[in-house]
């Protein structure tokens, strides 16, 4: 039914951030693409070979020569496929927020024609394509679903700042609204993905994998989080215990942390949603959420505790952030739950400066109202937090960062950066 043809496969990227840009950037070495976004400052910059996000380089740009970029709609009139992979927030009371969806959905519902195959890559709850998109899609454009037009699920796998598993190594799960679809959308990924396609028997299987994916290893971090915290009431150190137990062939390498970022901290929300929206109240899920979720709170308090050993007064210290993405060696800092560990020390009293190489700083004031020092003072402050192991920082040995802090301070390390005679405390 349908054509497997490059030539005849003129694909549309809906959303160009850390996962719409490096995919189109992929099928534009093989299809005409068209990469689109409606932030007009993003695609002028795209334009001129430069990504802000470095997933992409300046070369890539410039070797995917069948990709053009827009920030019209109506440029995307000539696709037959368009792939959307808008972002899938949570609102404030930790429920999804399908706005981008929805209105992605929209646009392109003004524009599908009969044979045209809408593929969705946001991650969703299970279902959430059927029962939210393809109504949009029906009722904006006139089309008859799986009739007129048609539809799939890819979900996305991109790892922000990880240079050896990029898009095209890592396995792609597909699937379509029909038989043949299915087949057309596993043959298409299949051209520009080297490590291959799983093709899943259902939109609503592809989905719940996804969402699934991120619920695991946020429960196996949230089970490492509460370890951490019995073992420092314990005065034992956590590092050295999972050390001790990573020893056995099957244990799980899991480290405590902050669990911020688009995916991790954010998806198993949705598939809580869809659980209590079908009358089932997911009790493990929830406990894992909650526990990381209040990992910023827990630092801070223990970074004050530190101080408070040492005589040193909270209200009105100096503090030293080092690191605000929500990873390292990414410039990423959506959902990062650095903000938290910051906002606990202001509630303390606490005056307090980020230090962040990879960070742009107008983007992290702009959402966080986070400020920051292009470069910390030697001897300047009570307290300093490792909150992110960027490469500069571990490059750094233990006396530059030491003589960051006054002579009288307190070092928090909770990236594992240093060992532990060398700070005054780790997560």
């Amino acid at each position: 039914m349908f054509v497997q043809s490059i030539d005849a496969t003129r694909i549309g990227v809906v959303g160009l951030g850390y996962v719409g840009l490096p995919l189109a950037v992929e099928f534009g070495n093989q299809f005409d693409t068209l990469g689109f976004d409606i932030n007009s400052e993003r695609v002028q910059a795209l334009s001129g070979g430069l990504d802000e996000t470095l997933e992409v380089t300046g070369e890539e740009l410039a070797e995917s020569h069948k990709l053009s970029f827009s920030c019209n709609p109506q440029a995307l009139a000539d696709c037959n496929v368009f792939i959307v992979t808008v972002p899938t927030p949570i609102d404030a009371s930790r429920r999804p927020d399908l706005r981008p969806l929805q209105s992605a959905s929209k646009m392109l519902g003004a524009i599908i024609k009969p044979r045209d195959i809408v593929i969705y890559e946001s991650t969703v709850y299970p279902g959430a394509t059927e029962e939210v998109c393809i109504p949009i899609l029906e009722a904006e454009s006139g089309l008859a679903f799986n009739t007129d037009f048609f539809v799939g699920y890819s979900p996305e796998r991109i790892n922000p700042g990880d240079k050896a598993h990029r898009v095209t190594n890592i396995l792609k799960v597909t699937s379509g609204s029909t038989p043949a679809v299915a087949e057309y959308i596993d043959w298409l990924y299949r051209q520009v993905i080297t490590a291959g396609t799983h093709k899943a028997s259902s939109i609503k299987v592809a989905e719940a994998a996804k969402v699934i994916e991120n619920t695991q290893r946020d429960l196996n971090i949230a089970l490492i989080n509460e370890l951490a915290i019995i073992f420092d009431r314990l005065d034992i150190d956590t590092e050295e215990v999972l050390k001790a137990a990573g020893t056995k062939w099957n244990f799980l390498p899991f480290r405590p942390g902050l669990v911020g970022g688009h995916c991790i901290g954010v998806d198993p929300y949705y598939l809580t949603h869809k659980a209590q929206e079908i009358g089932y109240h997911p009790e493990v899920i929830l406990a894992g959420r909650r526990i990381n979720d209040g990992m910023g709170a827990y630092v801070a308090g223990q970074v004050v505790k530190q101080m408070l050993k040492k005589r040193i007064h909270i209200d009105g210290a100096n503090i030293l952030v080092m690191g605000v993405t929500f990873k390292e060696d990414c410039p990423d800092i959506r959902n990062t739950k650095v903000v938290d560990v910051i906002s606990e020390f202001k509630d303390y009293g606490a005056s307090v400066d980020v230090f962040d190489p990879w960070v742009n700083i107008d983007d992290a004031l702009n959402e966080y109202g986070v400020e920051f020092v292009q470069k910390p003072c030697v001897g300047e402050y009570d307290a300093v937090v490792l909150a992110v192991g960027h490469s500069q920082f571990k490059q750094m040995n233990i006396a530059e960062i030491r003589a960051l802090g006054k002579s009288n301070h307190v070092l928090y390390d909770i990236k594992y950066v240093f060992g532990a005679d060398e700070v005054d405390a780790r997560l």
